[in-house]
């Protein structure tokens, strides 16, 4: 029989186990189709010759900016810089944390992937600057770092709301974002587009790892399927101990204590 501890796990774990063979089955059909150069690969040079074509100088000029923001330069600094923030300003390190080492591990993962591939980036008259881009070109790094930021970030920051408009905004802006960096990078003759949806692939994978770890440890301080009550309320509530929260709805504060009065007082007529 499994312990009543194992039965709350188990289900918490779902949610991400689904995003994580989403991301990976998605991450699997796109790798197929490039090694064996069919399906949705068949869009990769016809695209990139298309947009080749269409460039104007403005259009270059704000891509190559986001695609410098997005890099592996600059990204890097601004999650270091942005989650010190986050953990100084409410006073919790978990979910910068846990921010920091989901971007790792998509980097780590992407890094690993290019080298096995091996596939050759575009052609050097498709890029805008041919030659500055030195590694592999499946996934795209770019697009994975992208992706995890605004999928990991956003779903950490929803958790703590847990309210539809905070929902609606979180998907709003990583759809915006995702799209905006995996265009930049092919408009910019870097990257194929099965490039790109791998990356984003991956970090679907990834958003999969955190939302289990994050549940994992939800389930394991006692916190039953749906509770809407955050992680940090469930571990502080576990390590306070049951008698260290105030009153709730469930426990009222108990009456002010009535304290007896003197039958004699100052009026009584046998004082006088």
């Amino acid at each position: 029989m499994p312990s009543r501890e194992t039965a709350r796990r188990v289900p918490a774990l779902l949610p991400g186990l689904l995003l994580v063979i989403l991301g990976a089955s998605g991450f699997a059909v796109l790798l197929d189709a490039v090694l064996e150069r069919d399906d949705l690969a068949g869009l990769d040079q016809p695209a990139l010759e298309w947009l080749a074509d269409h460039r104007t100088g403005w259009l270059t000029t704000v891509f190559t900016t986001i695609t410098t923001v997005f890099g592996p330069y600059v990204l890097p600094v601004v999650v270091a810089v942005g989650c010190a923030i986050w953990g100084w300003r409410t006073h919790r390190w978990r979910d910068p944390v846990m921010l920091v080492g989901a971007m790792v591990l998509s980097t780590i993962v992407s890094t690993v992937v290019k080298a096995l591939v091996a596939r050759p980036r575009p052609a050097g008259e498709l890029q805008t600057v041919p030659g500055v881009e030195s590694s592999f070109s499946f996934p795209s790094g770019h697009t994975t770092g992208a992706a995890t930021l605004v999928l990991v970030g956003g779903y950490l920051l929803w958790r703590e709301a847990r309210t539809r408009s905070a929902f609606v905004e979180w998907t709003v802006v990583s759809v915006v974002v995702v799209l905006v960096v995996a265009a930049s990078r092919l408009y910019l003759g870097y990257h194929f587009i099965t490039d790109v949806l791998a990356g984003v692939c991956l970090a679907v994978v990834t958003l999969g790892v955190v939302v289990g770890i994050d549940r994992w440890r939800g389930a394991s301080v006692g916190a039953t399927h749906g509770e809407e009550i955050t992680l940090a309320a469930r571990e502080e509530d576990a390590r306070l101990g049951p008698g260290a929260a105030g009153p709730t709805a469930a426990s009222p504060t108990p009456p002010a204590r009535q304290v007896p009065q003197n039958p004699r007082t100052a009026d009584d007529p046998s004082d006088r």
